[in-house]
């Protein structure tokens, strides 16, 4: 797996996750379309170029074939500049390979290596277990839930916070 800048041209096969019900069914959208998609990048591509920067937007390429096969997400908080919040997403036809849960480890070391972080969090539905195992196998903490704090497609959703912190993390 490797990780690098989206690009404009990313928005076709990142449309096979962000497009895909059984891909966004924890998501707090339903499936978007292509133009959807391209908009989500063109902002993505924006970001990059802004300073500070605060959004990374990462296409995840399988390791073989150099295709796209996710996306990996690391938002640096405005207000609170040490602290990031992470997300992800995988082609369905990738699930279970343990992908997910190099991509998390992935982010952190970015976000406290490079990046010079402190805390890094991330948020899960509550019936997302693979995100769960993810997380908790990267070395992030389950913190906490919060309740009705996602307007989903199907009403409001609770969201389940976990989080790294740098100096926990660096000592594991």
């Amino acid at each position: 797996m490797w990780l690098r800048e989206v690009t404009e041209s990313d928005a076709a096969p990142l449309h096979a996750i962000y497009g895909d019900p059984a891909a966004t069914q924890h998501m707090p959208f339903p499936p978007r379309t292509v133009g959807q998609v391209a908009e989500v990048v063109r902002e993505a591509v924006a970001a990059a170029a802004e300073k500070p920067r605060r959004l990374y937007a990462l296409a995840v390429l399988d390791a073989h074939d150099r295709s796209v096969i996710g996306v990996a997400r690391l938002h640096v908080d405005a207000e609170r500049p040490h602290c990031a919040e992470i997300g992800l997403g995988l082609r369905p036809d990738h699930w279970g390979r343990g992908m997910g849960t190099d991509l998390v480890r992935l982010l952190l070391t970015f976000g406290f290596k490079q990046l010079g972080l402190h805390r890094i969090w991330g948020a899960r539905a509550p019936a997302n277990l693979p995100a769960q195992l993810a997380m908790l196998t990267a070395g992030m903490v389950e913190e906490g839930r919060l309740r009705h704090h996602v307007a989903a497609p199907d009403g409001w959703r609770d969201s389940v916070i976990h989080a790294a912190i740098e100096d926990e993390w660096r000592g594991r």
